[in-house]
């Protein structure tokens, strides 16, 4: 099976000369159609600078970084930007800056409310909403895109239980739909990555030190035995 995203030694540096700083270094990974990948690690560790060479946003300093053809994305971000319109104009513009009719984007962008449960808001000013209403927007935007790998940077890290539910949910849902997404996700919410992850690749200082899966990642001896900073990191301790 052609892998979606294949990265070969791939780093990415900021900086120049004394303020070089190495946010990814080294990094291999092969992440397969029908995967649902979390990145876990502490702050600074390159979650989102991974996140973003995924989603074409960096260009990797060195390395090699292969997208399968014509794969579909869409990123939600921990914040979502929403531009001061309606509800459903926030999410029918990236469809008719795509190529849909205003009418049709129009058409798609109500669908992908229902599907967030938020149809009743479509007429609303984005930016009044809640900020769990708005991250089901942002999740309703890259739904209506009907991508084949949904990215998601800390989507839940500044929601209240209930919003955070919610969008699980969501994720869940996208997962396992009749034309399912590939998911992959940065999370410091380890309930959270054991409720949705099939796979857990752990970061520390730009590289990658444990690709597990799930059920091995929390499952105690092979983590302890071969990952050790993984290990303490899942325990909530300090290498």
């Amino acid at each position: 099976m052609t892998p979606l995203y294949a990265l070969h030694d791939v780093g990415v540096r900021f900086g120049s000369g004394r303020g070089t700083i190495d946010a990814l270094s080294g990094v291999h990974l092969r992440i397969e159609p029908g995967e649902r990948v979390a990145l876990v690690g502490s702050n600074g560790c390159g979650k989102s600078t991974l996140l973003r060479v995924l989603h074409g946003l960096l260009r990797p300093s060195g390395g090699q970084f292969e997208v399968k053809p014509a794969v579909r994305q869409a990123m939600v971000f921990q914040r979502p930007h929403l531009l001061r319109l309606s509800v459903q104009t926030n999410i029918a513009l990236g469809l008719w800056m795509q190529g849909l009719s205003w009418r049709r984007a129009k058409v798609r962008a109500r669908m992908a409310l229902e599907r967030v449960g938020l149809a009743a808001h479509a007429l609303r000013n984005a930016r009044v909403l809640s900020g769990g209403q708005q991250q089901r927007v942002a999740m309703a935007r890259a739904w209506a895109l009907a991508p084949d790998v949904l990215l998601l940077d800390e989507p839940t890290a500044s929601l209240d239980p209930r919003a955070k539910r919610d969008i699980e949910l969501l994720m869940e849902d996208f997962a396992h739909q009749d034309r399912p997404m590939t998911l992959v996700f940065a999370s410091h919410n380890l309930g959270q990555v054991k409720r949705l992850a099939s796979r857990v690749i752990y970061l520390e200082q730009g590289r990658v030190l444990a690709d597990l899966p799930v059920d091995d990642f929390f499952g105690g001896r092979v983590l302890q035995d071969s990952y050790p900073e993984a290990h303490f990191f899942v325990k909530g301790e300090l290498t």
